[in-house]
């Protein structure tokens, strides 16, 4: 079987839903928040409802896709260079093994930053 016969359409039903959930979270998200304006329910308590996230939790978001970006691209790079079948796995886990690399980074750097 040909790999762009599976992996299209999944990653068209893929990303149909992915986009139908997030516009359907922001739509709920909006009509919750227009509702406890409306009744007049905003103090300190419900306010923690409006925001997502601290701004601790999302500190080194670009650090994290920058590194996963980084090592994704630099396997791609290597398996250019090795020699392999085209029946071999060794591309695929050569980018996980990259990408699990810098998914590790971060977590290392984030650690000894927040220490």
């Amino acid at each position: 079987m040909n790999t762009n016969e599976l992996l299209m359409p999944v990653s068209i039903l893929g990303s149909l839903g992915l986009s139908i959930y997030f516009f359907t979270k922001v739509m709920t998200d909006y009509i919750l928040k227009k509702k406890m304006i409306d009744k007049g329910f905003v103090n300190e308590d419900t306010q923690a409802i409006f925001k997502n996230y601290k701004e601790d939790d999302n500190k080194y978001a670009s650090l994290k896709w920058g590194l996963i970006a980084f090592f994704a691209g630099l396997s791609l790079i290597i398996m250019e260079y090795v020699p392999v079948s085209p029946d071999s796995p060794m591309p695929y886990g050569l980018f996980a093994v990259a990408v699990s690399f810098g998914f590790l980074l971060y977590y290392f750097l984030v650690k000894r930053e927040t220490k």
